[in-house]
């Protein structure tokens, strides 16, 4: 693995959610660059366990690591001054999906509080809801899911850049908030499609 605290952020992260129990969808996992504009991402999904694929509850995850916070972090690694810290880019996208019907968008709020809870010195905020409706090839149903996301940054001062286990400390509360906000969304009574079958 890269000795960067990027890579140290997403194995803090990877590590919070899995001491939560939750099941990653390993497929689901990419790690990519921007070969224009030099932006580093790493996205991941996971789920509560034994919920099938794709799970009912999902969360979506995303960090980025922009052009910017690079050159800022390269300067610092050379002993040169930066202007302001570089910066991770942070978005949870917590999802329902399955649905036999559109979803009544005000109870998946009221389940939802306005931020999350802190992520170092910052909170995540919550956006508004997407609703996704999904046809079947022959138009005689659909599927419905809801998404709705908190996004925010992760500033990285120097201390974190010397020493990135310090990250542990910033997204060690990450898994249990995105765990127990997955099983609130869970146990709300709508009515859900079969997995799909395997095989």
């Amino acid at each position: 693995m890269l000795d960067h605290v990027f890579t140290d952020a997403i194995g803090a992260l990877r590590d919070a959610l899995e001491n939560a129990l939750l099941e990653r969808q390993a497929f689901e996992e990419r790690f990519q660059v921007d070969v224009l504009l030099g932006d580093m991402t790493w996205e991941t999904s996971y789920g509560l366990p034994g919920e099938g694929f794709p799970p009912r509850v999902q969360a979506d995850i995303v960090l980025t690591w922009p052009t910017w916070a690079q050159t800022a972090y390269r300067n610092w690694y050379n002993d040169e001054p930066f202007d302001e810290p570089p910066e991770i880019q942070v978005e949870v996208s917590l999802r329902i999906q399955r649905l036999a019907s559109r979803p009544e968008v005000e109870r998946v709020l009221a389940v939802l509080p306005q931020t999350s809870p802190p992520v170092g010195s910052e909170t995540l905020e919550r956006t508004g809801p997407t609703i996704e409706e999904v046809y079947r090839p022959d138009l005689a149903g659909s599927e419905f899911a809801i998404e709705v996301s908190y996004e925010g940054v992760v500033p990285l001062e120097e201390g974190i850049l010397k020493d990135g286990s310090v990250l542990d400390d910033h997204f060690g509360g990450a898994g249990g908030w995105v765990a127990s906000t997955l099983v609130r969304l869970g146990d709300l009574r709508f009515e859900f499609l079969p997995p799909e079958q395997e095989g």
